[in-house]
């Protein structure tokens, strides 16, 4: 099997990037349709419509129903034929992006991606989560491209809650684990090759950037401070992670989130916390060295992650109400199988609440 290695067609991150998105629409067509929810509108409308003003390009604002859905993606496709728009733009989260990738590719128009926070690694990807309109994972959408353009405004993203760049250090945070089991197990990648030796060492460099310099990155913008390692963690929680996620593969941890989503009390939590609670059942169904997992354990109590399902909003820890998460985590259609191993759902079980009995432990050892 051929080794392949994806990437968005340009990446550009800095201050006040999101002023020159005209800048980047002018080469792709003439008019885009930019989706984003009503308060994205309100925070950014004006910087962008600003950009526009002596582009040869238009701009067509339009907001965004909140789920990345069948129903809101076929939505979107017709405002954008209507509109003449033919070129595609999400500005906002995870779901307005992989929303705005979809209606891209369903309309064959180049897409551009201007997360308004680091919150995930969906920027970057040919790939998008596709849920139920009432929220529970539904499928991945695997896409014929990458974006043609990541926008990062780092002024924007800097002043999102501290939540959503920590909650992008939890997606981040599982990259590297996933990618090297998946490169153990001889896996096929989302790119639908194998993994390259490059983008091991980009995901190997995600995670060491984030125990360099993401609790200073959370201070930072808890402070509104926009600072190198600010800066740093947004590579990390996009580029790095977008690329290490997709060219080398995903395993169980992303597989643990998408069985969580069957638990209406983690609605509320955000995809990097779930991913990295997922992180640490991982590290348990592999038997990870003590201190690897004291480390991410450590990391995850300092920046503000999940490490107990009472953290995730799960009250009820018994094995009934888990084994559905634990066998939709071993779903074929899922990563789970990119472990170097067997794994069934008992075993997944069985780590979720080891994983939960840890957090418990080191929570207490702290205190």
């Amino acid at each position: 099997m051929a080794r392949i290695y994806n990437s968005p067609g340009k990446y550009v991150q800095g201050p006040d990037a999101l002023a020159e998105l005209a800048r980047y629409v002018e080469p792709l067509g003439s008019k885009v349709l930019a989706l984003s929810t009503p308060s994205g509108i309100e925070r950014i409308g004006d910087k962008v419509r600003r950009g526009f003003e002596s582009s040869s390009a238009d701009v067509a604002l339009e907001a965004f129903n909140g789920e990345c859905c069948d129903t809101e993606i076929a939505r979107l496709g017709e405002v954008a034929r209507a509109a003449g728009c033919d070129v595609i733009a999400g500005i906002g989260g995870g779901k307005v992006l992989d929303t705005a990738k979809a209606v891209a590719y369903q309309l064959n128009a180049p897409v551009i991606v201007c997360p308004t926070a680091a919150s995930s690694d969906a920027p970057c990807s040919a790939l998008s989560v596709i849920y139920t309109e009432d929220g529970a994972f539904d499928r991945y959408l695997y896409l014929n491209a990458n974006p043609d353009v990541v926008l990062m405004d780092t002024t924007v993203i800097a002043a999102a809650p501290p939540r959503l760049i920590v909650s992008g250090m939890g997606d981040a945070l599982a990259t590297y684990f996933e990618a090297k089991a998946s490169v153990d197990a001889d896996g096929s990648t989302c790119a639908g090759g194998q993994a390259t030796a490059a983008a091991l060492a980009l995901a190997r460099l995600c995670y060491d950037t984030l125990m360099a310099d993401g609790v200073k990155a959370k201070l930072a913008v808890e402070a509104g401070c926009l600072t190198p390692a600010v800066e740093h963690v947004i590579e990390a929680n996009t580029l790095l992670s977008g690329i290490g996620f997709e060219s080398c593969g995903l395993a169980a941890a992303h597989a643990v989130h998408n069985g969580l989503t069957l638990l209406p009390e983690t609605h509320a939590m955000l995809h990097g916390e779930k991913v990295a609670f997922g992180a640490l059942v991982q590290l348990v169904l592999e038997d990870a060295p003590t201190e690897t997992i004291e480390q991410v354990l450590g990391f995850c109590m300092e920046v503000g992650l999940p490490t107990t399902l009472a953290d995730l909003g799960v009250e009820d820890a018994s094995r009934d109400h888990l084994m559905p998460v634990a066998e939709r985590a071993c779903a074929a259609t899922d990563t789970m199988g990119n472990l170097p191993f067997a794994v069934t759902p008992a075993m997944v079980c069985d780590a979720i609440i080891a994983a939960d009995a840890l957090g418990r432990y080191y929570h207490l050892d702290g205190e």
